[in-house]
C-alpha cells in the first residue's frame, strides 16, 4: 500500500529514518513514547537499533510497533540522508529538511 514503510534506519537520540512507498522520506522521533508501555524498552539503544519492517509496518522484536498514520502525521519529512554515515552510534548526520 501507498503507506507502507519501505526503508527503516535508526538514527541518534531515539529517532528513525523512514522510506514510505509513496516516495515520502522523513524522520520520526521516538523519544515521546519511550516511557509509555511498551515503548521502555526501545530505551536500551541495542535493542532500539533492532527496528525493522514488518508488513509495511516499522516494528522491533518484542511486536513495539508505530501505526502507519502516525507515522506519517508525525515524521519529519527530508530531502536526502547520507547512505554512508552510521547514524545509531551517536555520531551526527546533516539531513535535509523540507519545510
Amino acid at each position: 500500500m501507498y503507506w507502507d514503510a519501505k526503508v527503516v534506519k535508526p538514527l541518534f537520540n531515539y529517532r528513525i529514518y523512514v522510506e514510505i512507498e509513496d516516495g515520502r522520506k522523513g524522520v520520526f522521533d521516538i523519544t515521546p513514547y519511550l516511557d509509555r508501555g511498551v515503548f521502555r524498552e526501545l530505551k536500551d539503544k541495542h535493542y532500539f537499533n533492532q527496528v525493522s519492517i514488518l508488513f509495511g509496518a516499522i516494528t522491533w522484536p518484542h511486536e513495539q510497533d508505530i501505526a502507519p498514520e502516525t507515522l506519517i502525521e508525525e515524521m519529519v519529512l527530508v530531502d536526502s540522508i547520507p547512505d554512508n554515515t552510521l547514524l545509531s552510534n551517536g555520531n551526527s548526520a546533516t539531513l535535509h529538511c523540507r519545510r
